[in-house]
């Protein structure tokens, strides 16, 4: 049994994957990357994680259409769903909750505040999961 909660983080740049892991694991999460929807889709066939922090941007199927999958899918439909959204990208943050996102971040992520926040995330869900209700969080830089 795992120590700590497993996040898979579905990012497509190397500049952000390596600031989120290692933010996330200094932070005590276990964290697996997948670079495209294809990696994860094959990953989620092998394991359920905790969290997945989605890119909404990602290149090829994007953020929003694999989160639609992934909800539609009775295996995997629990797992709760963070969308990583470019600051400047507003209109994504809807587009995230309608597809079935859990909760958003904005980018830059804020490294300070970043573990912490998917905590309070991971917490919320778990506590709202236990009373049945929903729960969609932003989460936005400091």
């Amino acid at each position: 049994m795992r120590g700590s909660a497993l996040i898979l983080l579905v990012e497509d740049n190397e500049a952000n994957v390596m600031l989120a892991q290692a933010v996330l694991e200094r932070d005590g999460f276990d964290v697996e990357v997948a670079t495209n929807s294809a990696e994860a889709r094959e990953w989620l066939l092998r394991v359920i994680p905790d969290l997945i922090l989605m890119d909404v941007q990602l290149g090829g199927e994007d953020g929003i259409a694999f989160t639609q999958e992934i909800k539609a899918n009775p295996k995997t439909r629990a797992i709760p769903i963070v969308a990583v959204t470019a600051h400047a990208m507003a209109g994504d943050r809807a587009r995230a909750i309608h597809a079935g996102c859990d909760g958003y971040v904005s980018k830059p992520l804020d490294t300070r505040t970043f573990g912490s926040q998917m905590r309070a995330i991971l917490t919320n869900l778990r506590t709202r999961h236990q009373e049945g209700t929903a729960l969609v969080t932003s989460a936005e830089p400091g």
